[in-house]
């Protein structure tokens, strides 16, 4: 199983007895669903396992699994009634922060949520994490969908990055995509800390949502954009420009290994 999963015997003990203890088995799951194009049912995905991992697992733990982290064809999820953007209320948790938003050294807290960017009848969708240690942002994902793939696409490009997370709390509001299961799986198992504002309350959120808006000022408002992928590209090129150069209104904290991390 550890060869299967590319992890070292120590990591798989030290998770097997977590809460989640579906995460590593739905990691196989979802490599077979992927690239099937995400057509394959529980019975396919069985076979799957076999031909690609030879691992053996029962067809009812397959789909249970796959319930459990939303993994179906497209035409399945339509067939839904059930709305998949529904917030899931028994993974929402208490706020940590109570609006302290300060820390005293890297990945000890970080601050994350979605915005718009709309140019005209247009629209994207900008996953962001901060840390509040100096409001750098740590990982970016923009997609044309509002989904959970691009908050957790955003965190695990962000734990490839930075890998001292351990204790490190993750704030954000109650949105649907932070209380997903596969959320709080990829969090629990980098041993990290899920802290939400309370609902209807965007002030416990405030870095980020500042962020944001500072991002939109200087982008959107301050140059004549012609169209969403323009808008996107300033987009870019500004998170860049605010990483590496851009003056801070407080003094700027220094990392050792700065430089390195850029995107």
């Amino acid at each position: 199983m550890c060869a299967v999963l590319n992890i070292s015997p120590k990591t798989y003990y030290k998770y097997r007895d977590k809460e989640d203890s579906d995460y590593y088995d739905y990691l196989m799951i979802k490599e077979v669903f992927d690239e099937s194009k995400g057509t394959y049912g529980y019975r396919r995905i069985v076979d799957g396992l076999i031909q690609k991992y030879g691992v053996v697992m029962n067809g009812k733990k397959v789909l249970r699994i796959m319930k459990k982290y939303y993994l179906m064809a497209e035409y399945i999820k339509k067939s839904k009634k059930k709305n998949k953007n529904e917030r899931i209320e028994d993974n929402v948790k208490p706020n940590l922060l109570n609006r302290n938003f300060t820390t005293n050294a890297p990945n000890k807290v970080w601050d994350t949520d979605v915005t718009y960017l709309i140019f005209k009848a247009s629209r994207a969708y900008l996953s962001t994490i901060i840390d509040l240690y100096d409001r750098r942002v740590i990982s970016y994902k923009i997609s044309k969908y509002n989904n959970n793939k691009l908050v957790t696409d955003t965190l695990n490009e962000a734990l490839n990055k930075e890998k001292d997370v351990h204790g490190l709390i993750i704030h954000s509001d109650q949105g649907f995509q932070y209380t997903s299961y596969e959320y709080k799986a990829i969090c629990e198992s980098n041993g990290i800390q899920i802290s939400m504002s309370r609902k209807g309350t965007p002030i416990d959120d405030s870095p980020i949502e500042s962020w944001h808006s500072l991002l939109k000022k200087e982008t959107l408002y301050n140059n004549n954009i012609t169209s969403l992928q323009e808008y996107i590209q300033l987009v870019e090129d500004w998170i860049l420009f605010y990483n590496t150069s851009r003056l801070k209104s407080k003094v700027k904290k220094k990392r050792k290994t700065y430089t390195k991390r850029e995107k």
